[in-house]
């Protein structure tokens, strides 16, 4: 066809008319008027043409249902006709022979599985027995049983096939193949797969948390809803083939209303069978499992109503490739694995919780650490099982979503990518979360903890990598987020280098900027380089003594031994002490009369240190026994005789309580007193104060306290220089 220039006159446009053919002149108009009809649909606003498609389908849908009960009246004389059909495209002999072959073909079919069934009775020769059958013992057995039914049903199938070429026409496999496979083997297969999730028979060994009433409820009924959805799709079939289209009849909408019907009887009667079923074993159920169980039977009739819903939108607006792919039941396989999502979630938690490795270590942060690893494992399961199901629901749709953009749909290719790539940034972080999780765990738990909390500080602190980790998990998650972040919006085409530009230009702005928060940024790094203190460790900061307890890429966090916490920037540390290292030296001073013998003391020092390095419940926090140091100092009312004792990081307190408790026992046992201030009057001429009057004794005592009033004031002046 000619190319028409824009700026035409009239009397060019007749010329060109009159020099074009009839055809030339239906495909030039065809192509103005779809231009026009483009433009206008352009103009339109989206909330009208939003508006418009709902009116179309609702007006669709009445229209459907009306013409629904008005062909029912018709519905029995179309069925009769299509098994008129039948009968005269086979007549009667053709009938006998036809079902006389399909039975041996069966028969044959059923020989060749029991066969196989008496080769494979070994797989379930051994039956687990008792009641409380490990899991994987059940597991085990359950899965032999199935993979034996299976291997039965295949080749009951392709020996039924196998025959039913060898005596049947293929037109009589046109009528014969689909019976035999969607009212036979369809539900046989639904059979086996109920008895390996509900196992009705044998309780012991059943996997899903379900009572024998609701699994034998349950087990029937779905055999049941298998044998009507491949009667539905066996019917079908046999109508078209019959020449008596559904859509005559529409034998279909009746069909497919009775299965969804079926579907929320069971979930609506069975409902507390199925929360239990959902909510499994697990104690370490989180809320959001608990509601998902409740919700669970709920879920099912909305899943069923509402694919029931799409159906009648798919007959009733007539769009060939879905109604295609609803005669090959996409819609049942949609709602199969959209009611599965719920108990797989389920099975994997299960899965996850006979499997994970055990905890390690005991205490709070052992199980905190556990059930954060056992989290994770139930997300990464989560998010592979919702590609799973999302691939099987595309897959039944013809719905190609491994496109990439620019080789089908550029759209809808870019959207897959976007999503997909979200799913691998996720794993990846809650693999990297994993990891961390359960290093620090490891790393938290293997230093020993104190038997006594002492309340003083000072407590040995974690390993270098336990204090690393945290700061190492943060900064790996921040960089996935951005990093697929970044590849996510690119590939819905979005230009992230504007991003990247502008990110550069934030972090020159914070550098100029933020100068103290930059300081406080590299300080930080440089002390945990230097490995100047861990988490857990009593350290002093420019005064400001306490517990590292938490850090942070700016600042670190001390606890108080009283309690108050102090936020100290890295910048702002000067000089950092730490009492938390390695080992601790505790020196103890005990003040005893001048006429105590010091070697006494010293050999009740050493039997005190050696009897404690032999109990159990104090030697692992020795590093050196408890001895004497000797006579150290002489002050007023005595001799201080100093010992010492080397001690773990955090267990000092404790051993010097028992310590100090020892030492009081055995000097009492030795008659060694310890010293205290005391004033004594000498009065010359008397031996006792019986002969003293009282006003002697009110002057003695009010000398005496003279005294003591004036070393307290030498004391108090000799603190304050």
């Amino acid at each position: 066809m000619p190319v028409v220039p824009e700026d035409l006159t009239p009397a060019m446009v007749d010329d060109l008319v009159a020099r074009m053919s009839d055809d030339q002149v239906r495909a030039l108009l065809l192509e103005r008027l779809d231009a026009v009809a483009a433009a206008q649909a352009q103009v339109a606003p989206t909330e009208d043409r939003l508006l418009a498609q709902v009116r179309n389908t609702v007006t669709a849908l009445l229209a459907s249902w009306l013409d629904v009960i008005r062909k029912v009246p018709s519905l029995f004389t179309y069925q009769a006709t299509s098994f008129a059909n039948f009968a005269e495209t086979f007549g009667p002999q053709g009938l006998a022979q036809l079902f006389g072959f399909t039975l041996i073909a069966l028969a044959a079919g059923y020989a060749a599985e029991k066969a196989v069934g008496l080769w494979t009775r070994r797989w379930i020769r051994n039956t687990p027995a008792g009641a409380n059958v490990d899991l994987l013992g059940a597991a085990g057995f359950l899965i032999r049983r199935f993979c034996r039914e299976i291997l039965g049903l295949i080749v009951f199938y392709y020996g039924l096939i196998l025959i039913g070429r060898l005596l049947l026409t293929p037109e009589q496999i046109t009528y014969a193949g689909p019976m035999v496979f969607y009212l036979i083997w369809i539900p046989r297969v639904g059979a086996a797969l109920s008895r390996l999730i509900l196992t009705p028979k044998r309780p012991q060994l059943r996997l899903v948390n379900v009572n024998d009433h609701w699994a034998d409820y349950l087990h029937r009924n779905q055999i049941g809803l298998f044998l009507l959805i491949g009667f539905t799709l066996f019917i079908v079939h046999f109508n078209t083939l019959n020449g008596v289209p559904m859509g005559e009849m529409r034998l279909g909408f009746w069909l497919n209303t009775a299965i969804h019907v079926y579907i929320a009887i069971i979930a609506w009667t069975a409902r507390e069978g199925l929360s239990d079923m959902m909510r499994g074993t697990d104690p370490d159920r989180t809320r959001f499992d608990e509601r998902v169980a409740d919700l669970y039977p709920y879920f099912a009739i909305g899943v069923s109503a509402v694919m029931w819903l799409i159906v009648e939108i798919i007959a009733a607006r007539g769009t060939p490739d879905l109604l295609l792919a609803v005669g090959r039941g996409a819609h049942f396989t949609t709602m199969f694995w959209l009611l599965m999502a719920p108990a797989i979630d389920t099975l994997i938690r299960g899965i996850v919780r006979h499997t994970q490795p055990p905890m390690i270590g005991t205490g709070p942060v052992a199980e905190r650490a556990y059930k954060s690893t056992k989290r994770s494992f139930i997300r990464i399961g989560r998010v592979l099982a919702g590609v799973v199901v999302i691939l099987m629901i595309a897959n039944a749709w013809n719905i190609d979503l491994r496109v990439v953009a620019g080789a089908g749909t550029e759209s809808g290719g870019a959207v897959i990518q976007f999503f997909m790539l979200l799913a691998i940034g996720y794993i990846l972080n809650e693999v990297v979360s994993l990891w961390i999780n359960r290093s620090l765990a490891k790393e938290q738990t293997a230093a020993a903890q104190p038997d006594e909390v002492s309340g003083e500080g000072g407590g040995a602190g974690g390993s270098r990598l336990a204090t690393v980790l945290p700061l190492l998990r943060v900064t790996a998650q921040v960089a996935i987020a951005v990093i697929f972040g970044l590849l996510a919006l690119g590939a819905l085409g979005l230009d992230i280098t504007p991003l990247l530009a502008g990110a550069g230009i934030l972090g020159l702005a914070i550098g100029f900027g933020a100068q103290k928060l930059v300081s406080d940024i590299v300080g930080g790094i440089f002390f945990l380089i230097d490995d100047a203190f861990r988490v857990g460790e009593y350290v002093d900061v420019g005064g400001t003594t306490g517990t590292v307890e938490k850090i942070s890429i700016r600042s670190m966090q001390l606890r108080h031994h009283r309690g108050p916490v102090h936020t100290i920037p890295y910048g702002e540390i000067a000089k950092l002490t730490n009492f938390s290292r390695d080992w601790v030296i505790m020196k103890l001073k005990f003040t005893v009369p001048f006429d105590t013998d010091p070697n006494k003391v010293k050999k009740i020092f050493k039997k005190i240190g050696a009897e404690m390095m032999e109990e159990p419940e104090h030697k692992d926090g020795f590093l050196q026994p408890f001895k004497s140091q000797g006579v150290f100092d002489f002050d007023d009312v005595g001799m201080i005789i100093r010992g010492k004792f080397m001690a773990k990081p955090g267990q000092q307190f404790t051993i010097r309580k028992e310590i100090y408790n020892r030492v009081k026992k055995e000097f009492a046992a030795n008659g060694i007193d310890f010293a205290r201030r005391e004033v004594r009057v000498a009065i010359p001429g008397l031996e006792d104060n019986e002969h003293l009057s009282d006003e002697q004794k009110t002057a003695i005592g009010a000398a005496a306290g003279e005294v003591v009033n004036q070393q307290l004031a030498n004391e108090q002046k000799a603190k304050g220089s």
